[in-house]
């Protein structure tokens, strides 16, 4: 490779293209920008020597301060830190037990989940040993289904927050007030949720025992790394189980050059204007509102909730009088053209968006110009 080349002209050199991302900020689609700054800080600290457990003590003592918890370990992306939740709570930081992972015979390895919360990664919990118990009907649950649930064997209960997750599942400081009244943690998958920068601490005020948060997507770390804050015993624990040690977490290692890149991002993201920032992305977004909001059967509104659009997104709602192609198709369209251009795939089959968080200012009009070139070349 000759270093003289750009970024895309480094891809292209292998045979890979640049694409779009108009998806937020999908892992499959590249994640996110890594910023400079912590571009910057993994190039020159990759070549000095460190102690790596002083290092991630060091850092997560850093990481804790901005994020309000007792203490931080960085693990290997949010997947990462999802196996070392498990570990920790099944396992704890006993050796002979640690070293049995994933069999968790004789152990507590129940884990409590409202059926609602059962999501792709959820696998993760599983493979350090975890059993799931299942609890509500998918769309709502009631305190008493939980209370109903714990048994001698319950090593946790487990939380997730991600758009377009039921409203109707039990709020978690109720989910920490019962499960805490027996001695038991509860451990949240948070990945996905930054910003805004409130949810560093949201969670932990509330009262969760272990949060993962991403320490890519939002926050522009080193898409591989993951944040895991929480209370101390419990992060000692999972940093028990993790590399650099010989247990479950040592293929999951983290590079002293990344922990130290996100510590910076994560520093970045802390001190910056979330109003300015989300100006911004309202005013990307209504360049695409104002672009189609004239074409028939389309219903075309910027969203921005707490729920499901953390960012102001472009949202496009394909009606009953919508007379062309199915929103999957103009998806298959736009990621197959060239450039490819992935958007962003709501909760709803009939919708599709463009978020705005990854895109370049002079991306936009290429996305609005070939989205316009499918939708009304289509009716």
């Amino acid at each position: 490779m000759n270093l003289s080349m750009t970024g895309e002209e480094l891809y292209r050199s292998i045979g890979v293209n640049r694409i779009i991302n108009a998806s937020g900020t999908t892992t499959m689609w590249g994640g996110s920008r890594l910023r400079p700054e912590a571009a910057e800080v993994m190039r020159k600290t990759s070549t000095v020597m460190v102690d790596l457990n002083d290092l991630n003590k060091k850092a997560g003592e850093i990481i804790a301060e901005i994020c309000g918890a007792e203490a931080a370990l960085v693990t290997s992306g949010s997947g990462g830190g999802l196996v070392m939740q498990a570990a920790a709570v099944i396992a704890g930081n006993d050796p002979a037990k640690m070293v049995s992972l994933p069999d968790t015979t004789g152990m507590k390895n129940e884990v409590i989940i409202q059926k609602s919360h059962r999501f792709a990664y959820d696998q993760l919990y599983r493979a350090a040993g975890a059993k799931f118990v299942e609890i509500g009907d998918g769309r709502r649950c009631y305190p008493w289904q939980l209370e109903a649930a714990f048994t001698e064997k319950t090593a946790a209960v487990a939380y997730l927050f991600a758009a377009f997750v039921s409203r109707r599942a039990i709020p978690l400081p109720e989910v920490c007030e019962i499960s805490h009244d027996r001695g038991v943690p509860v451990i949240v998958d948070a990945a996905s949720t930054l910003p805004p920068r409130d949810n560093l601490k949201r969670y932990i005020r509330e009262g969760a025992d272990l949060v993962i948060l991403s320490g890519g997507k939002g926050i522009k770390g080193p898409q591989g790394t993951g944040i895991l804050i929480g209370r101390a015993d419990l992060i000692e624990a999972a940093a028990a189980n993790a590399a650099p040690n010989q247990f479950l977490g040592r293929s999951m290692k983290v590079a002293k050059e990344e922990i130290m890149g996100l510590v910076k991002a994560l520093q970045i993201f802390d001190s910056e204007d979330e109003e300015v920032e989300n100006k911004r992305f309202e005013e990307m977004s209504q360049q695409v509102v104002d672009a189609l909001i004239e074409i028939p059967g389309l219903e075309i509104s910027v969203q921005h909730d707490e729920w499901n659009y953390l960012v102001p997104t472009a949202r496009i709602y394909f009606t009953r009088d919508w007379k062309g192609p199915s929103r999957d198709v103009i998806l298959d369209r736009m990621a197959n053209g060239n450039p490819a251009i992935h958007l962003y795939q709501l909760g709803d089959p009939d919708e599709l968006g463009v978020e705005p968080i990854n895109l370049l200012d002079e991306e936009v009009p290429i996305v609005i110009s070939r989205l316009r070139e499918e939708l009304i070349g289509s009716v």
